[in-house]
């Protein structure tokens, strides 16, 4: 008996707990899902009165060894404990590790045989490279050796005695590794080869032991590098020597303290222009580096960088590389915007790259924050794309003879925004991207929509504009996971952590919020949490705060679940007040009873198929009925009328004399998803109005509402989202009177490769 008391209960509570999630209100608040604010963490989003964050300090000297393609490379990392805690050991990224051959990221892939096989797909299924850290020595400040353990892509420093808060601890280590070739095993990082000439162009990252994060959310961020999830590092000063073959030029994170060693003179003048130019003048030329390609120096200089408050650190270097740079005003301060690229980058880079990032620092800036960094570097590269501090690798490659497509063209303005734009965020607000992607990428491609926009009008965007993100959103469920969803887990990732949460804050933009208060509101986020580490409840938080409009069931619909919008507009009733004035009711009752009758298909053909009825061959079957007009105004209509119309105070009487046309329209939420319902109604006349219901339309039945309009003139016909702003996935239910849209379908026919020339070379006569 006491089993089956304490079972009953529990299992009533259980159900009624079930119950509960399975039928929580879409405008359910979220306080459940958000971690609760602490000093640390604010309710209102912002950074508590207690928020502390680490920082570690990296002197690090490498050596690029151009003949095996290695780099070889020794640190002295200074971490810096701000917590509150007491630390018994350090957790160190090691993500060249995801190259060794016994990585997760092979082992951990499902592989199959295709009848195409690519040589990176094939390089995947046995790696036989080898481009993990190889570990030569980890010591204390004094040399003496300190106890560690590797596990992949992590390492785990133990320390000699705890770090007590508030103090800091130095320790070295010394590596090398095997640069992997990107443009055939794919990568971040990397090295490609040009055989013509038979030089290599180095993008170097991830090349160096680095701090992980550690912080009152989740304690350390060490999840392991699978190749997905990207780097959530601690802020920090560098002081980087970069030693490389004497011909090379070096592009990276920071500003250039030894100039006068590594350029020549005339290189130094050239750059001295650059730095009060607002259009790109050439710092090294092409035939500069054509010249460099050839003789092929086997002597070395040192580079050396210094960069402060940065959270990494990235290098381009090659002896093919053409150099321009701008200034771009901030102020009194001046920002360097510059591109480094080969030949094969040419014309279109020369032309385009330096003015993207100038163009891309001034609008981000503008929707965020001024620019903070005194640097800014696109480097070219073999269909990349991939961002640091102050530099980013993008690809967007010219043919052969220097004609490119429009999809090139577009394709590299697009990646050189969308990778500069990352200096914002991540690198400055710097979020966790080894568990949440959509918190970098999905606000810089909305950003980088908006600067496209303001690029060149019409630009042809591929993330941002609601449409776009319709097919994705109408997909297969199982084959779709929540924004709100970690790095390494997510179903389909770009369109995941790129469109859907760019496309979402445009519609917050655009048709929840509005631009002013959505715009107050982001800059407001990106200015709070600069230079600190957020969380999405940071975001989420921040963006109600300062704006006063309650988003959750915005949050809860677009991040935290899959559905789909698609409303449908069921039904449309058109009422009108009966005036009770004879005059004006009888003549409507009796158009509407004989439009009726004369439409009428018996009536329609009666009229010639019956060439005389009974009463017209004989006329005294007629009485008074057949002369009587049940809608003509008698006198006792005429009384009755009277004496309504005296009951009436004057308010009613004039509205009810006004004429008004009364529009009842029901809606169903077929895709699940809350959004506000926006209207455009073409009148009789053909005069058009926009009609907006905001989203909490469906708080009290989330699944079917009516509304009810009031008009002055006839609608003719009424569409569902005019403007494409909702991203509805079906929109055969938006039209009334009922329109279908035709799905197109194409003829088969089999196809041979494309090998037609692009529209440049087409008008050169190629």
């Amino acid at each position: 008996m006491k089993k089956n008391l304490v079972l009953i209960p529990l299992f009533v509570f259980l159900s009624l707990q079930l119950f509960a999630q399975q039928n929580k209100s879409k405008f359910h608040q979220l306080k459940e899902e958000f971690a609760t604010p602490n000093v640390y963490r604010t309710a209102s989003g912002a950074p508590g009165h207690l928020y502390w964050q680490q920082k570690a300090d990296y002197k690090i000297s490498i050596r690029l060894d151009d003949q095996q393609q290695r780099i070889y490379g020794e640190e002295t990392i200074t971490y810096y404990n701000q917590s509150p805690d007491e630390l018994t050991y350090l957790w160190v990224q090691l993500d060249q590790n995801m190259r060794a051959k016994d990585s997760d990221s092979y082992s951990g892939q499902s592989s199959e045989i295709r009848n195409q096989m690519s040589l990176e797909s094939l390089s995947r299924l046995v790696p036989d490279f080898d481009g993990g850290f190889k570990l030569e020595k980890i010591s204390d400040a004094k040399d003496v050796p300190l106890a560690y353990i590797v596990n992949k892509t992590m390492m785990r420093i133990d320390l000699p005695k705890p770090l007590k808060p508030n103090t800091n601890f130095s320790f070295k280590i010394k590596w090398w590794y095997n640069i992997n070739d990107h443009v055939k095993m794919g990568g971040r990082s990397g090295y490609e080869y040009f055989p013509e000439d038979n030089n290599y162009l180095y993008i170097i990252a991830q090349f160096f032991p680095r701090m992980a994060v550690y912080n009152e959310v989740e304690g350390w961020q060490n999840k392991q590098f699978l190749g997905r999830g990207e780097f959530t590092l601690p802020f920090g000063n560098y002081e980087v020597r970069i030693t490389v073959p004497s011909d090379h030029i070096v592009g990276a994170t920071g500003i250039l303290q030894n100039q006068n060693e590594v350029l020549t003179a005339k290189q130094l003048t050239r750059f001295k222009q650059a730095s009060g130019s607002d259009v790109p003048v050439l710092i090294v030329s092409q035939s500069e580096a054509e010249l460099a390609e050839k003789q092929k120096s086997t002597q070395e200089k040192t580079w050396v960088f210094q960069a402060e408050n940065v959270r990494d650190f990235a290098f381009a270097t090659s002896r093919k590389f053409i150099w321009d740079a701008q200034a771009v005003n901030f102020g009194e301060r001046k920002v360097m915007a510059m591109s480094y690229y080969p030949k094969e980058g040419n014309p279109l880079w020369g032309k385009y790259s330096t003015k993207v990032v100038a163009h891309t620092l001034k609008t981000y800036s503008k929707f965020t924050f001024d620019y903070p960094y005194p640097t800014a570097i696109s480097v070219h590269t073999a269909d990349q794309g991939m961002e640091y501090p102050m530099i980013c690798f993008n690809g967007g490659r010219p043919e052969k003879d220097g004609t490119y497509s429009e999809r090139t063209k577009y394709g590299m303005i697009g990646v050189i925004i969308h990778e500069v734009g990352h200096n914002f965020f991540p690198m400055i607000v710097n979020s966790d991207e080894r568990q949440w992607t959509w918190m970098d990428e999905g606000l810089n491609t909305f950003l980088q929509y908006l600067t496209e926009q303001e690029w060149e009008r019409d630009f042809p965007t591929r993330n941002g504009p609601a449409y776009n993100i319709v097919d994705y959103m109408k997909g297969d469920k199982q084959s779709i996971s929540p924004i709100m969803t970690n790095s390494e887990s997510i179903i389909q990732f770009h369109a995941n952590a790129y469109s859907k949460p760019a496309t979402a804050l445009n519609i917050l933009r655009e048709t929840v919020m509005g631009r002013e208060l959505f715009d107050f509101s982001f800059k407001t986020y990106a200015q709070r949490w600069m230079f600190k580490h957020p969380s999405p409840e940071d975001f989420f938080r921040t963006m109600e705060d300062a704006s006063a409009v309650d988003l959750d069931w915005f949050w809860r619909g677009w991040f935290y679940s899959i559905d789909a919008v698609d409303i449908s507009l069921d039904k449309v009733s058109w009422f009108r007040l009966n005036s009770k004035n004879p005059a004006i009711e009888l003549p409507v009752d009796a158009k509407e009873k004989f439009e009726n009758r004369d439409k009428y298909i018996s009536t329609i053909k009666n009229k010639s198929s019956l060439d005389q009825v009974h009463t017209e061959k004989d006329t005294s079957t007629l009485d008074f009925y057949n002369r009587y007009n049940a809608f003509q105004v008698g006198i006792k209509e005429n009384e009755a009328y009277s004496k309504y119309i005296s009951s009436l105070s004057e308010e009613e009487k004039s509205l009810l004399n006004a004429g008004k046309n009364y529009y009842q329209l029901d809606f169903s939420n077929l895709g699940g998803l809350i959004m506000p319902i926006i209207l455009e109604f073409t009148y009789t006349d053909g005069s058009r109005e926009t009609k907006r219901i905001p989203a909490e339309i469906w708080k009290t039945n989330q699944e079917q509402v009516s509304k009810v309009f009031v008009t002055e003139k006839e609608i003719a016909q009424i569409v569902l989202d005019p403007n494409l702003e909702t991203a509805d996935i079906d929109r055969n239910n938006n039209y009334w009177p009922e329109r279908k849209e035709p799905t197109r379908f194409e003829l088969f026919k089999a196809r041979e490769t494309n090998t037609e020339p692009n529209p440049m070379q087409k008008a050169k006569g190629n």
